[in-house]
């Protein structure tokens, strides 16, 4: 749009040629982050840089000792954010912004040389950061009245100009450092000697295994080629063996077979004739044992047969010697009786003996006078 500008974001606008209300009223007008119209020819516009700027600063110092240091040090700084500062800025550097860092350097190389001049060269090189410190706080009053804000001030280089000083000063520390740096090396020497035979053990230890596991491997190709060689014939023998097998149980099955028949055919019929020849034997057995039972009855009975035959003349002739005896029979016919059935008791027995053939028979004894007596008392 025709007069309207937008300063950059590192960038203040400055707009003057219009009079500015109140008693305080800057000359001009400062717009930052955003737009404003500027009438031609009534009003002109320019621009104030905000972006941070560097300046550099080299300066012969003179430390509390008397000895002279080439002291170089880089400042960064810029125009500060607020209204007053960067008013204070643009009445100073707004015809040339250049200037700035020539102001910058000047400032600082006054504090410099005062600051390091109060102290010794020991501490400048110890404490370079109290030094900067120290630069910064000395110079912020100046720095604020022209607007300008330091971000940063480094201590780039300190240099006694071939004096010697610096270096005798390090001397020790360096022996120190060279010696530290010597032992640190021996050590490293040592630990790197150290890990290069380490490294030598397990790289062979490494080749020792390598070498078993191909000899494994190699081992097991060898072992799967012969058995995958022996597999044909393995595989037969199995084959044949199976085959034997079976003929084997055919065999016994046949031989168990005959065995049946064997027992059917002979066994059984020998059995049966052994059977039917015991049988045979123990009837013939039986029957002789009956014939001879059948003999010995015919033999006693012929025998019974004789005795009862003879029995009749025994007992005629018991009473033939009874006949001369005086013999009283008392109890009448029951006494006779008795008698009578004594001698044919006697009779029996003697009978009864001659049919065991226990030896010859009873002697049958006259009854005596005093046997009759006892008798008749009976």
């Amino acid at each position: 749009m025709f007069g309207y500008r937008v300063p950059a974001p590192n960038e203040a606008l400055l707009i003057s040629g219009r009079k500015q209300r109140g008693t305080d009223a800057l000359p001009f007008k400062i717009v930052t982050g955003h737009g404003a119209f500027v009438i031609p020819v009534f009003s002109k516009a320019s621009r104030l840089t905000l972006a941070m700027q560097e300046a550099e600063v080299e300066e012969d110092c003179y430390t509390k000792q008397g000895l002279t240091l080439a002291v170089r040090a880089v400042i960064a700084f810029k125009v500060g954010d607020d209204h007053e500062s960067i008013a204070a800025a643009a009445r100073r550097f707004q015809g040339d912004q250049s200037q700035m860092s020539i102001l910058v350097g000047r400032i600082f190389s006054g504090h410099l040389r005062s600051i390091i001049g109060s102290m010794t060269v020991e501490a400048i090189i110890r404490e370079q950061q109290t030094l900067a410190d120290a630069i910064v706080d000395a110079s912020k009053i100046e720095m604020a009245r022209i607007g300008l804000d330091i971000d940063s001030l480094q201590i780039s280089s300190i240099d006694d100009k071939g004096a010697g000083y610096i270096r005798a000063l390090a001397a020790p520390h360096q022996a120190r450092v060279n010696q530290e740096a010597k032992v640190a090396q021996a050590i490293a020497d040592q630990a790197s000697a150290m890990a290069q035979q380490e490294s030598m053990r397990n790289q062979a230890e490494y080749a020792r295994q390598t070498a078993i596991a191909q000899a494994q491997y190699q081992a097991e190709i060898d072992q799967a080629q012969q058995t995958a060689a022996q597999s044909g014939p393995l595989a037969a023998a199995k084959a044949q063996q199976s085959v034997l097998v079976e003929r084997s149980l055919v065999a016994q099955k046949n031989a168990e077979l005959r065995q049946a028949e064997l027992v059917a055919e002979v066994v059984r019929p020998a059995q049966a004739e052994a059977e039917r020849i015991t049988t045979l034997a123990r009837a013939q057995a039986d029957a002789t044992k009956l014939s001879a039972e059948a003999a010995a009855a015919q033999d006693r009975i012929a025998l019974d047969q004789l005795v009862i035959q003879q029995l009749p003349e025994l007992i005629r002739a018991a009473a033939q010697g009874l006949q001369g005896a005086n013999l009283t029979v008392l109890d009448g016919a029951e006494g006779l009786n008795s008698v009578v059935a004594s001698l044919a008791a006697q009779g029996m027995a003697l009978l009864e003996a001659v049919r065991k053939g226990m030896g010859p028979a009873p002697v049958i004894e006259p009854i005596t006078a005093g046997d009759r007596a006892d008798h008749v008392k009976e």
